[in-house]
């Protein structure tokens, strides 16, 4: 096998081409069954919900920040999938010493088809990646022609309550705002800060995402005290903020969301 390296540029020492995979991060996991491995993995988190019948059917061993190494260990893997923002260095460091663990970074849609080609090459999938990578750029190409012309809008992308939390720059949730013609307005603050709602800068928009926290209709009363309701609307968490494969269908959500919110 010739030597990887993953997106941190580790690299990674493998003897054969990895039959049993541990994932640790949902976007991926359902990346690594539409690329055809569904029967190579053998753990995922509790937080692995795409495909819905994962869950019944593979180990579930922990959530992102916190798993079961004993239950890895168990499955024997030959690799362990991780994220630099889901997972900590920390566990990382814990993993590495059951199986080798590859970590992706994920700011822009490069990093995307980035991570999409060495999991074909890593697999042997390789045509199905450049499949997948194609299409998501075709996707990518139709859109961008759609929202040629739409104005600027000013938001806020809410992820969290008590606190309040917001998606802040060098985020890949910032990226995809940035495609949507959406200006963040906490683009100058890195990753998730804490807000105040009475705080707000002016903005069109506050975006509600429904994911992590489920943000839904019984939650308008908090932020209409402070921005007019007709501002307030719902976006699906994860079209915004799951990379991989999904990427396939967030630009058709994306042109449905703008012809009926505009």
């Amino acid at each position: 096998m010739p030597l990887f390296k993953d997106q941190l540029l580790r690299e990674i020492h493998l003897e054969e081409t990895p039959q049993r995979i541990v994932s640790l991060v949902p976007s991926q996991t359902e990346l690594l069954v539409d690329l055809g491995l569904e029967e190579n993995v053998l753990g995922i988190t509790k937080f692995c919900v795409h495909p819905a019948h994962l869950r019944d059917e593979k180990e579930i061993v922990g959530g992102t920040k916190s798993v079961h190494l004993d239950e890895i260990k168990a499955i024997h893997p030959d690799i362990i999938l991780c994220n630099k923002e889901e997972n900590t260095a920390e566990m990382v460091e814990e993993l590495e010493k059951i199986a080798p663990v590859h970590v992706s970074k994920m700011h822009t849609l490069e990093d995307s088809y980035v991570l999409i080609e060495q999991y074909g090459e890593l697999f042997q999938v390789a045509k199905k990646a450049s499949e997948l990578i194609k299409s998501i750029q075709q996707e990518h190409r139709n859109f961008q022609k759609i929202i040629a012309d739409k104005p600027i809008k000013k938001v806020a992308y809410f992820i969290w309550k008590d606190p309040y939390m917001v998606a802040g720059g060098n985020t890949f949730i910032d990226y995809l705002l940035h495609e949507n013609k959406f200006e963040n307005v906490f683009h100058e603050i890195s990753r998730y800060p804490e807000v105040e709602l009475q705080n707000l800068p002016d903005l069109d928009y506050i975006l509600l995402s429904s994911e992590p926290f489920p943000f839904s209709e019984k939650h308008i009363k908090y932020f209409e005290e402070f921005v007019p309701k007709e501002k307030i609307k719902f976006v699906d968490g994860e079209y915004f903020s799951w990379y991989g494969s999904r990427l396939e269908k967030a630009f058709s959500y994306f042109s449905k969301w703008h012809e009926t919110e505009n």
